[in-house]
């Protein structure tokens, strides 16, 4: 169950290990730590196959790429899938260039257990037409819910939609989590560094319900953020606090079917 995991999440500690982007490194760390696991931030192609292996789970953010890096997450994806270690694919404005949407492909074809992205990413992926403006969504979540389910059931995983209320399937079972802030968006990073967060969920259940109590957690620490934040560099402070006072039983108030 979702308020399970947070405990396990906490009493374990997952060592999470986070391919992520320059802008995201610093927000996504203080966020897996704030809920209560272990970030690594661990990218040098010459490290991977010994250091994957010694994590619960893996993330892969495409947001700022070079062709180092792909062959660093890819060998990373590669590593994790041969050592049946979870991992989360978030592929960042991947329709932008042919170099990306190559990319995010190779990495998909790697069988990520999590695909995490805006409804615009996710429509794309899909090879539907979407109307994203580089990392932004210009589509809906309800617009991409068949989308995801598509994507889940011809891939094999679980697909989650970002937005003002997101949506989360394996391609059978759904849910939506609503709350969240209007100023969530407005803090660099903050949707890659959830990425990281259901990293640390993928390490200790299974990929729905990780998935779902990552954006239960992170909506829930959202609307407590927001309620006494002046504006977004208050915010940033007051979720990461919230991030860590959420309590196991209280991530189901965000979820409903």
């Amino acid at each position: 169950m979702t308020q399970d995991l947070l405990t396990a999440l906490r009493a374990q500690t997952p060592l999470v290990h986070c391919i992520t982007n320059y802008v995201a490194m610093n927000v996504a760390a203080n966020v897996v730590l704030a809920a209560g696991a272990s970030p690594a931030m661990v990218h040098a192609p010459e490290e991977l196959d010994s250091f994957t292996p010694m994590c619960g789970a893996l993330t892969v953010n495409i947001g700022t790429l070079s062709a180092p890096w792909v062959d660093s997450m890819t060998r990373a994806a590669q590593v994790a899938r041969a050592n049946e270690i979870p991992w989360v694919l978030d592929p960042v404005a991947h329709f932008i260039s042919g170099f990306r949407s190559s990319a995010a492909q190779e990495l998909l074809a790697l069988g990520p257990s999590i695909l995490r992205g805006n409804a615009s990413e996710i429509i794309t992926l899909a090879g539907q037409a979407g109307s994203g403006k580089g990392a932004d969504s210009g589509d809906s979540v309800a617009d991409a819910e068949d989308a995801a389910r598509a994507l889940a059931r011809d891939r094999g995983l679980v697909v989650a939609v970002t937005g003002p209320q997101d949506f989360v399937t394996d391609g059978t079972r759904s849910a939506h989590v609503a709350g969240g802030s209007e100023l969530m968006p407005k803090v660099t990073a903050l949707g890659c560094s959830q990425t990281a967060l259901m990293g640390a969920y993928a390490a200790v259940g299974p990929a729905f319900d990780a998935a779902l109590a990552a954006l239960a957690h992170f909506k829930l620490a959202g609307t407590r953020a927001a309620a006494r934040a002046e504006g977004p560099g208050s915010f940033q402070v007051h979720f990461l606090d919230a991030l860590a006072a959420v309590q196991p039983g209280e991530l189901y108030a965000a979820v409903r079917a």
